[in-house]
């Protein structure tokens, strides 16, 4: 069967880059949508240069250009979008880009994280989850073939420092334990999700539906978490419980003076102590 053409949007993030190096691991043509000033940022250049030399097609356009995104469009059977959550929205001239064109038999949504329709963050959203469930709605509205994909956290954002905000490094002497600590969370590597998604192209047993990655070894507690820790290290630590309630009182106080600190932070502790209960039953 002749593997399907990916346009994929946003290869110079972390997730794009790893879905344009699994594109071409399972043989797909692959082709990259790629706005002109990233070729004069230097570390975004670079992966540039590696995707093209590896053999992605790259493409000159953005998610605000309709000419550039038809033309791009044109090209493939399977779009894959991996933009930052800030660009979310622009999403929807895309959608109506890939409506007009009637070329493409899937439509992967920049998502990858916990779903969006059943996500709550205790009425701090900050418009982050809901505006990934408008871009579904935009999607099923203008009938496109899609794929949603949830992957809960990737390895990279929480593991690193043990769940422990302000932390680089996981902590040896005390832990900080958010909610009982008995709540269980999803963990993935980016190359992993990438490669899943990848894999979906060409089956049409995920064809407009959401595709969840839960593999049962990665499905961890902090208390467990925490126990491996120990047992890397030997040794036990001090352990420190904040309930829910007080968190959710301390980024209360904060919000929204010191946002960018909340939202790389805090709200990762609530989403891990409060709704993995939901998203993974």
């Amino acid at each position: 069967m002749e593997k399907s053409r990916v346009l994929i949007i946003g290869v110079t993030g972390n997730l794009g880059h790893h879905l344009a190096k699994a594109t071409l691991q399972f043989s797909h043509p692959a082709f990259a949508l790629v706005r002109p000033s990233s070729f004069s940022d230097p570390h975004k250049s670079h992966k540039l240069h590696s995707l093209s030399n590896a053999g992605v097609t790259l493409l000159q356009g953005s998610l605000e250009d309709e000419e550039s995104l038809m033309a791009a469009v044109k090209h493939v059977d399977v779009v894959i979008c991996a933009v930052s959550s800030k660009q979310v929205l622009l999403q929807k001239l895309l959608v109506q880009v890939i409506k007009k064109s009637g070329c493409i038999k899937r439509f992967i949504p920049s998502e990858f994280g916990l779903d969006p329709d059943k996500t709550r963050i205790s009425d701090m959203d900050y418009n982050f989850y809901k505006q990934k469930a408008e871009i579904r709605r935009f999607v099923e509205a203008y009938g496109i073939p899609y794929t949603y994909i949830s992957c809960n956290f990737y390895m990279s954002y929480l593991l690193p420092h043990l769940v422990q905000p302000g932390l680089k490094v996981p902590p040896r002497d005390k832990v900080t334990i958010f909610g009982d600590g008995n709540t269980k969370g999803v963990f993935l590597k980016e190359s992993d999700v990438a490669e899943f998604t990848i894999r979906t192209l060409d089956d049409p047993q995920t064809l407009n539906k959401v595709l969840y990655l839960r593999p049962p070894g990665n499905v961890y507690s902090i208390n467990e978490l925490v126990e491996l820790w120990e047992s890397k290290i030997g040794k036990k630590l001090e352990k420190v419980f904040v309930s829910e309630q007080e968190l959710l009182k301390k980024i209360k106080a904060r919000w929204p003076a010191d946002m960018a600190a909340i939202l790389s932070a805090d709200v990762a502790v609530i989403l891990f102590s409060l709704i993995f209960r939901d998203s993974i039953s």
